[in-house]
């Protein structure tokens, strides 16, 4: 297994993290708001209890983020959305490749049709 970080695994991040950086890990894995993932916890543990155990084991068992897991927020957004749905941002992905090779079709025929030399040589390369 390479030293990479995987993008899609689940890591507790500390430097944003209060205690332990479960929640912050959890904020970061799924995209909601940390605020929210605490309130949540809070709520669920003093109502249950058991959600303390689950705290303190993914505390103790998780890997830390590592440091530079994203190159920006775009790509931290990206990701968060390959873990919530892979299907569609693989269907977003294609969709944007379609209309990358849409727009240069549209480019090398605007060139293409105003210069038969350069037709010509594009047609020897088919």
């Amino acid at each position: 297994m390479s030293n990479q970080p995987q993008h899609t695994r689940f890591y507790r991040d500390k430097v944003n993290g209060k205690f332990m950086g479960v929640c912050a890990g959890i904020a970061d894995y799924t995209g909601i708001d940390v605020l929210w993932v605490r309130v949540g916890f809070v709520v669920l543990a003093f109502s249950m209890g058991w959600p303390f155990l689950i705290y303190f084991a993914l505390g103790f068992l998780a890997d830390k983020k590592p440091p530079r897991l994203y190159a920006d927020r775009d790509e931290q957004k990206f990701w968060q959305g390959v873990r919530q749905s892979p299907a569609r941002t693989a269907r977003e992905v294609r969709s944007t490749f379609r209309d990358i090779d849409r727009r240069l079709a549209e480019v090398e025929q605007f060139y293409v049709s105003g210069n038969p030399r350069l037709s010509a040589e594009i047609e020897k390369l088919r």
